[in-house]
């Protein structure tokens, strides 16, 4: 290795970007979420969510009557952008942020996998439990395909799915 090349990470060691990008997703509780409506145009909504590290998946709480609902039931592709609070930031520009590409997945309802996203959403936002148990309301899972990652001026990559989840689930051990 000559002296301009930086030794990569090692998986034991996760680098500052990626605890950076750990900490934003599970820090925050929202998302802007957005899909494609019917005629094929951009539409943003803001969603809660709560995240599975085994996923990498987003879990959002969506009812029938919800636009983003069946725009995501249509077109499953869809975006989703985490971003640090502005509070006390020194420059919008410079705040940490991800745009996660998502495919969306409705698990069938009463499924065990129904049932274990819905808990995990409840831990996150514990009046979604009221929501739940009206009956137009149901979970849905966003798959994580890949992330881009900003953390200020300067600190940007792409990071994939799988590469997401591995270090969830790193620091899932890490934090025991």
């Amino acid at each position: 290795m000559n002296a301009s090349e930086s030794p990569s990470p090692s998986p034991l060691a996760p680098s500052r970007m990626d605890l950076l990008l750990v900490e934003l997703l599970r820090s925050r509780r929202t998302a802007a979420l957005g899909t494609l409506d019917e005629a094929g145009n951009p539409a943003v909504s803001m969603t809660p969510y709560a995240l599975d590290p085994a996923g990498p998946d987003l879990i959002i709480l969506v009812s029938g009557l919800a636009a983003h609902t069946r725009q995501l039931m249509t077109h499953p592709q869809a975006s989703a952008l985490v971003c640090s609070a502005e509070d006390g930031a020194d420059s919008v520009h410079a705040l940490a942020r991800a745009t996660l590409q998502v495919r969306a997945r409705h698990p069938d309802p009463g499924s065990e996998d129904a049932r274990a996203a819905l808990a995990l959403y409840v831990a996150r936002h514990p009046t979604g439990e009221m929501l739940a148990s009206l009956p137009d309301f149901t979970v849905m899972r966003l798959q994580v395909i890949s992330a881009r990652q900003i953390a200020g001026f300067g600190a940007a990559r792409s990071v994939e799915g799988s590469r997401l989840a591995e270090l969830l689930q790193e620091s899932d051990i890490h934090s025991s």
